[in-house]
């Protein structure tokens, strides 16, 4: 069977949008190719022509997420959001509550400690990228400063994020991701005074 040009390109991102959505929600070591393909509405054969492994989509599933979590970052920099409005961009009821879509760093960063080499290295490529848009949002003048103020922060907000997924009361969680507002935004001043 013939396939317009572009299918295998198409559906190859299908499968790498479906998995990065899969992997976020129930995490990486629970999220089998079987899964990830029949949520694509594909058979598990129609895997092998396109990853040589489970690693190589994990890998690409986790750059797709953090080139998304960037595209909305930079977009929101180009409408003149300032980092307070990050701050609470990233730290509100709706990304508390969607996993799947929100950020990979909050949803899997102790698996993503135990992934393979190559893996960590694309992950560490995508957060300094995001890191660094953040860092442009500091007053400083001093970029090592900013750059280092401003993987303390994203730490922060990571950790607040997956605290107040934890807990079971909506109200609580609320509280945990205004703290975690609060305190990214005194780490942001303090050090800039």
């Amino acid at each position: 069977m013939r396939f317009e040009k572009g299918h295998k390109a198409a559906t190859r991102r299908h499968i790498i949008d479906v998995a990065s959505k899969c992997m976020r929600r129930d995490g990486i070591s629970a999220t089998g190719i079987a899964g990830i393909m029949g949520e694509a509405g594909l058979t598990k054969g129609a895997f092998s022509p396109h990853f040589e492994s489970k690693d190589a989509l994990v890998r690409e599933a986790l750059a797709s997420a953090l080139s998304d979590q960037q595209h909305r970052l930079d977009e929101d920099q180009r409408r003149g959001l300032a980092l307070e409005g990050a701050i609470r961009r990233y730290l509100n009821r709706a990304h508390l509550g969607d996993p799947a879509e929100g950020c990979p760093s909050a949803a899997l960063l102790p698996e993503i400690a135990r992934q393979p080499l190559s893996t960590r290295k694309d992950y560490e490529k995508g957060l300094r990228s995001y890191v660094a848009t953040l860092a442009a949002l500091l007053p400083d003048a001093d970029a090592e400063a900013s750059r280092r103020r401003a993987t303390a922060i994203f730490g922060l907000m990571v950790g607040t994020l997956q605290f107040a997924r934890a807990m079971p009361n909506a109200t609580q969680a609320e509280q945990i991701l205004e703290g975690g507002v609060e305190a990214a935004l005194h780490l942001a001043r303090v050090a800039s005074s």
